[in-house]
């Protein structure tokens, strides 16, 4: 009797749009001397509690995810990842604003500007 020891692979905690992906291309284009990518994270703050944040990362933190994309390195910080799980990252622009959208199913709620959420 054999045993099928293949690994398989862990879906990325968050999915990135192709517009998404080509706004991680724009901004490492245009990246900081020394960024190696974009990084994901969920910090305190606002009136629900978590927010959203994008910024240029220098270096890969042991439990960060990663995910490549064509334009770049996209990193998930380590302590994000669990509220994060199933996201869908989008990059959204119209005539009064643009900016990175999230669909997030673990959020249970969200300030009423939209800057914070709750899990």
């Amino acid at each position: 009797m054999t045993t099928d020891t293949k690994a398989r692979q862990r879906p990325a905690a968050v999915t990135l749009t192709p517009a998404a992906e080509a706004r991680i291309a724009k901004l490492m284009g245009s990246a900081p001397e020394g960024a190696i990518g974009v990084k994901l994270s969920t910090p305190r703050r606002g009136c629900s509690g978590l927010a959203y944040s994008v910024d240029y990362v220098n270096e890969a933190q042991a439990f960060d995810e990663r995910i490549e994309t064509p334009g770049g390195l996209f990193f998930i910080d380590g302590a994000s990842v669990l509220y994060l799980v199933g996201s869908v990252m989008d990059w959204v622009e119209d005539d009064f604003t643009a900016g990175f959208t999230f669909a997030n199913p673990n959020a249970k709620g969200s300030c009423g500007c939209g800057e914070s959420f709750t899990v």
